[in-house]
């Protein structure tokens, strides 16, 4: 690490600590030439694949893209935006877990709907219908009866 006061190479690590939520590092160096303390963040740089679309075209991946399209289906939903940036925290970590360089838009698909019915079957629902291209009312029936717990006969 290289001081930003005079430039010297060689620089010592006095202190470090895990910052609030633990994946970032707070480092106090010092120079070792001229002697001025100063404070560094290390954080893990962990790859997230990149997007092979339908047509078969290839992009970085967007996480505000993903947070838009689901906050488009949780629109007027009882949801806090905690919880919608924990659910893209949990799919970004599962992109980033495949280890995969490329990954195709259906997986993404499927990871969000996984969330969004964990938050809420009407966003779910929503999302689905868009994504899984419903034609008709009995496609929709269908997607709704799946999320209704099992009956008991009794």
């Amino acid at each position: 690490m290289y001081c930003p006061f005079c430039k010297a190479e060689e620089t010592k690590v006095i202190d470090s600590r895990l910052v609030t939520d633990g994946d970032q590092i707070r480092r106090r160096r010092e120079c070792i030439s001229c002697g001025e303390r100063f404070t560094t963040f290390e954080t893990a740089e962990l790859v997230i694949p990149r997007v092979i679309k339908s047509d078969g075209t290839r992009q970085p991946f967007d996480v505000e893209k993903l947070r838009e399209g689901m906050l488009h289906s949780l629109q007027k939903r009882p949801v806090s935006i905690d919880r919608i940036d924990a659910a893209v925290h949990q799919i970004m970590h599962k992109l980033r877990a495949t280890g995969e360089r490329e990954i195709k838009t259906r997986h993404i698909g499927e990871l969000v709907m996984t969330e969004l019915k964990r938050l809420d079957p009407v966003a779910y629902v929503r999302f689905a219908s868009v994504y899984r291209d419903f034609q008709d009312v009995d496609a929709f029936r269908a997607e709704i009866d799946s999320l209704r717990p099992a009956e008991t006969g009794e």
